[in-house]
């Protein structure tokens, strides 16, 4: 027998109470374990869908303005060089080292016209990274999917009288009228939406570009540092983040993160308090072997190694079952969130050994106390009652 051994020997002996601290155990593990990947596929889920409500980074042109005043009357501001992007300048932020992080680019160029006898606003859009930030847009009709093809916003079609499925004229160029945008609240109402490239051919402003807005994930980083990388490879364009969205967004995200971390503690917590008690009863039980191993030469710091190495072991056996249940649960949970189609889960091996690891501190500290107490039982007092 050595203090490798008679732990195991222990556990054997003692085979129920052993298999109920370990399902007790393994069940905390679990739970946390399914919390962790759980909450990391909500945290991106709400992420990217929270990025559908919007940009949190603005590009545009850098302008010169001068501000103007005579005789002590402020005439304000006089804009000129006035500037554009251009799509070269605008497709480089998907070149950026964290362009993983950036979930759209969508450039605008806006256009005012007359439409009879109204003056309205033309928004030109690139329809597919439009519908990524704007996809809780509603419509009557059908988004524009072919060149010349307008979509209109609430108010405006209401003034214009337009409809879906109309014919109408814009800068003295046919477009269908394929949908009515439902109101929003916003801007969006009062504007008609068209392909960028459709704009620009019938206003001559090829390649011309007024702004681009740019939906960045940031959990994963700051959007300072996306900012930079930005300006890297544009620093002829002004960038200007949305700090009051972006900090919007992250704390949503982060209160579903730091809710599952304070429940996975809570978990943990109770899991050492049950072998801290465990332990300290099976203490009380084996008062007679211990006194009997004190007798037979063991120091107190192998009594002590004996207990905590019991501990060890069960915390490690419900620590791999906990692991594996607790990620086969987590799809189980996935389905009943409705985020399987939105988050995915990977397994990770380097997640295992760091979930042992912890398990293994926990253990060994939750043996702590009783083992000391069985470090110290007086061996003549264990023989006497032998």
């Amino acid at each position: 027998m050595n203090i490798l051994t008679l732990p195991i020997r222990t556990m054997r002996r003692k085979m129920t109470r052993t298999a109920l601290l370990a399902v007790v155990f393994a069940a905390g593990i679990c739970s946390v374990v399914a919390l962790n990947y759980v909450s990391k596929a909500v945290g991106d889920s709400m992420e990217k869908k929270l990025t559908a409500f919007g940009a949190n980074i603005m590009l545009q042109p850098k302008v010169d303005t001068l501000s103007v005043g005579y005789g002590g009357f402020n005439l304000g501001s006089v804009s000129f060089d006035v500037k554009h992007l251009t799509r070269e300048q605008v497709d480089r932020v998907r070149t950026i080292e964290l362009k993983d992080r950036i979930a759209a680019v969508a450039p605008k160029l806006i256009v005012l016209t007359k439409v009879k006898d109204q003056h309205v606003a033309v928004i030109g859009v690139d329809w597919p990274e439009e519908l990524l930030i704007k996809n809780y847009w509603s419509v009557a009709g059908a988004f524009p999917d072919k060149p010349f093809q307008i979509l209109a916003g609430s108010k405006a079609a209401a003034s214009l009288g337009y409809t879906p499925g109309m014919d109408v004229t814009l800068e003295g160029k046919p477009f269908h009228v394929a949908g009515v945008l439902a109101a929003t609240g916003s801007e969006d109402d009062n504007v008609l939406f068209a392909g960028l490239e459709d704009i620009q051919a019938v206003t001559g402003k090829q390649g011309q570009i007024n702004y681009a807005e740019v939906a960045a994930l940031c959990s994963g980083c700051p959007i300072d540092e996306i900012v930079a990388q930005i300006a890297q490879k544009l620093p002829e364009v002004e960038i200007v983040a949305m700090q009051k969205v972006v900090k919007a967004r992250m704390y949503t995200i982060h209160f579903v993160q730091q809710l599952a971390l304070i429940v996975s503690v809570i978990l943990l917590m109770t899991a050492c308090f049950m072998i801290a008690l465990s332990l300290l009863a099976a203490v009380n039980e084996r008062k007679h072997e211990i006194g009997v191993l004190r007798s037979l030469g063991y120091s107190r710091s192998s009594v002590f190694s004996i207990f905590c190495l019991e501990a060890l072991f069960i915390g490690l056996l419900a620590g791999l079952a906990g692991y594996f249940g607790g990620f086969a649960i987590s799809f189980k949970v996935m389905d009943i969130l409705e985020l399987a189609n939105d988050g995915s889960l990977v397994f990770q091996w380097e997640h295992l050994g760091l979930t042992l690891a912890g398990v293994a501190v926990i253990s060994c500290l939750s043996s702590v106390i009783p083992a000391w107490k069985a470090a110290n039982t007086d061996p003549s007092q264990a023989l006497v009652m032998l």
